[in-house]
């Protein structure tokens, strides 16, 4: 059975090396020379991990990439943080929703840019 687990390297100053990592799996790491040994190594890591917990009978943790998402969640915020967003969906003449969902879905912004230019962009969506 193939499991989907969500993979990624990052790279450790304080180890100087390569950090192969699984989401699915917080506690385990392998560090290695580059970017490939440290994916190859988290990826027999986790193989051997599977394997021993499928012949031991402990449940396996559902692969990220294969839940199912309903595209909702609930988040509370300060009142004056919903008040200001209320207002400024208003004045972009968007819902609420469409705002928050769309400031969730852009990068961060720079130093010095204006946050007038995206409420115009949003407007034009």
């Amino acid at each position: 059975m193939p499991h989907h687990y969500a993979y990624r390297v990052v790279f450790s100053p304080e180890d100087n090396a390569w950090v192969g990592l699984c989401t699915e799996f917080p506690s385990l790491s392998h560090l290695a020379a580059t970017q490939v040994e440290a994916m190859q190594g988290i990826a027999a890591l986790i193989a051997a991990v599977v394997d021993d917990m499928i012949e031991s009978g402990e449940p396996l943790p559902e692969a990220l990439s294969d839940r199912t998402y309903s595209g909702k969640f609930v988040t509370r915020v300060p009142e004056q943080l919903h008040r200001t967003l209320a207002i400024e969906a208003a004045e972009a003449g968007v819902s609420l929703n469409r705002l928050v969902s769309y400031k969730l879905a852009m990068p961060a912004p720079l130093a010095g840019h204006k946050a007038k230019r995206a409420t115009k962009s949003l407007q034009a969506a």
